[in-house]
């Protein structure tokens, strides 16, 4: 499907324009609708119940030990201590490159700068 300049400028006018048309229908007629408020909190409740709750706690407990790890060498970075996070958390140090939060090269427990 080959479209010209003209065409693909035509496509992308009309998707904008039809964006600001959606927009301001929505913040000028729609929204103060209390037929659509109550429909949107029944919405809202209904995402919450089914199920978007647990999985959020699923992700926070997946993923508990790496934020805690960011949490703490932002604070070695903040204070401007990253040797000593290294020298203490040479693990956690690793696994925060592993999972590039950190952009270093670790080579058998020492860690080599990358300039890259």
């Amino acid at each position: 499907m080959d479209m010209t300049a003209e065409q693909i400028a035509k496509v992308l006018t009309n998707y904008k324009n039809k964006r600001i048309r959606e927009n301001n229908y929505y913040h000028n007629v729609t929204k103060d609708k209390e037929e659509f408020k109550i429909k949107n909190r029944e919405r809202a409740k209904n995402h919450y119940i089914n199920g978007y709750k647990d999985k959020k706690k699923q992700n926070y407990e997946n993923n508990k030990d790496l934020m805690k790890m960011k949490s703490l060498y932002s604070y070695y970075r903040k204070n401007d201590k990253i040797d000593k996070f290294k020298d203490k958390h040479l693990d956690k140090y690793n696994v925060l490159i592993e999972n590039g939060f950190i952009k270093d090269k670790v080579i058998k427990d020492e860690v080599i700068k990358d300039n890259n």
